[in-house]
């Protein structure tokens, strides 16, 4: 039974409140496959960056061991890394339905690696590969990152509208129905006594 008292207001107030209610749910629901949609083009799109990676990746592994049987490990070691100065991770971000989506482009530097005191055509090739993994993992990451807000945002939004339909709305209607039964039961008491005002 409401605690609300029986009134035409009471009721007139209950239901614009659940027509809100009712445009929420609907809004939720639009939301929820705005999401589930953006979701499935993500996962393609890093689906596509993954076998990329995994690529890239297979050819850096395969350099390093050509460098490794050229120079040792130990030989190895002391040559220098890429040049990272001037190298930008730059990210442009928009947003879905208040989900902030990034892409992520890494801008390797201009200024060239320090010489190796045995260069070689391996351990360039080693240098190389890798950078382009250092490339293709920020894209990946992106994307990764991307697909987590995303799931986070979905499961919030489903969660909601189901509160709204399951609990929120029927709770609203039982309401609305227990006050209505309520003012009948009083307009036929009121009348009742009319009645007896009357024939008295």
């Amino acid at each position: 039974m409401s605690d609300v008292s029986p009134t035409r207001s009471a009721v007139i107030e209950l239901k614009d409140e659940r027509r809100a209610m009712h445009e929420g749910h609907v809004f939720l629901d639009e939301k929820c496959l705005l999401l589930a949609g953006e979701i499935l083009r993500e996962l393609e799109r890093y689906g596509r960056l993954q076998r990329d990676f995994q690529a890239v990746h297979a050819s850096a592994l395969a350099a390093l061991q050509g460098a490794v049987a050229r120079h040792g490990l130990q030989g190895l070691q002391v040559h220098p890394p890429a040049d990272l100065a001037g190298a930008q991770l730059r990210i442009a971000a928009h947003s879905l339905m208040g989900v902030r989506l990034q892409e992520a482009t890494w801008l390797a530097g201009t200024a060239a690696a320090p010489e190796a005191v045995q260069p070689s055509p391996e351990a360039r090739a080693c240098q190389q590969a890798f950078a382009q993994v250092l490339a293709r993992a920020a894209e990946l990451a992106a994307v990764s990152g991307n697909l987590e807000r995303l799931s986070l945002e979905y499961q919030r939004s489903v969660r909601r509208a189901r509160a709204l339909q399951d609990v929120m709305l029927p709770e609203l209607t039982h309401s609305i129905a227990d006050i209505e039964g309520r003012l009948e039961e009083l307009e036929q008491e009121d009348a009742i006594w009319m009645r007896r005002g009357v024939a008295g």
